[in-house]
């Protein structure tokens, strides 16, 4: 059983339960969701679905948790699994290995989930489940981007509406208004202003996705024990 008593000083012993007891599903396993992964199980999530078709590449290994030389060309799920089940014996994962397409994305019954965490890189993705979550009234919570950016200190947990100098949010934002969409959209986003390279590459690094994921699950965590 997973020894929860340094998070029950902090959430109070009844919490904990009720962290254990919520359907999580989450979105992509990359340099976001990995982390974001990782602290969901740490902090006692013991139901989580996870989505991504990718396998492990090297050029993984500078950003992505879930990265290891030993774990190059393995299924994201796969690998996601099996380090859960060494942490916490008891969870209970779901493996949906397959790429998300507009097409496909309905063979998910997001009513089942208490959280919806979108950490994928597909815009049409990202679109649907914002669609998706607030026609069901799901509680969700979408990281942006990341990428061409250095400073996490820049990046917060705030509203669709509220974000600033974030390419992919602008694109989520006129998403919203033509689908006439008046909820609003939880993200985890960045005031910074991503950097110019002369790669059609995106850059990134170790420590700004990884802020982000962390990021995500704060806020799922802090919303289940009532901080929010």
């Amino acid at each position: 059983m997973q020894n929860l008593s340094r998070l029950e000083l902090i959430t109070g012993k009844d919490k904990i339960d009720n962290i254990k007891n919520k359907n999580i599903l989450l979105i992509g396993l990359g340099g976001v969701g990995g982390y974001t992964f990782e602290s969901l199980v740490r902090s006692g999530i013991e139901n989580i679905t996870i989505v991504d078709g990718d396998s492990f590449e090297e050029s993984n290994l500078n950003r992505q948790l879930l990265s290891l030389t030993s774990t190059l060309n393995k299924n994201k799920t796969d690998v996601a699994e099996s380090r859960a089940k060494e942490i916490n014996p008891n969870i209970k994962i779901k493996k949906i290995t397959k790429i998300l397409t507009k097409e496909n994305i309905s063979e998910i019954n997001f009513r089942e989930y208490d959280y919806v965490i979108d950490a994928c890189d597909t815009m049409d993705i990202k679109k649907q489940v914002i669609k998706i979550c607030t026609a069901g009234n799901i509680k969700s919570i979408t990281c942006t981007g990341t990428g061409n950016k250095m400073n996490p200190q820049l990046l917060k947990i705030t509203t669709l509406d509220k974000t600033e100098y974030d390419p992919i949010a602008r694109i989520l934002r006129k998403f919203v208004k033509e689908e006439r969409i008046s909820k609003k959209i939880m993200v985890v986003a960045s005031t910074e202003k991503p950097r110019k390279t002369n790669s059609t590459v995106i850059g990134s690094n170790s420590f700004v996705p990884a802020t982000a994921g962390l990021l995500m699950t704060s806020y799922v965590i802090n919303d289940i024990v009532g901080e929010i």
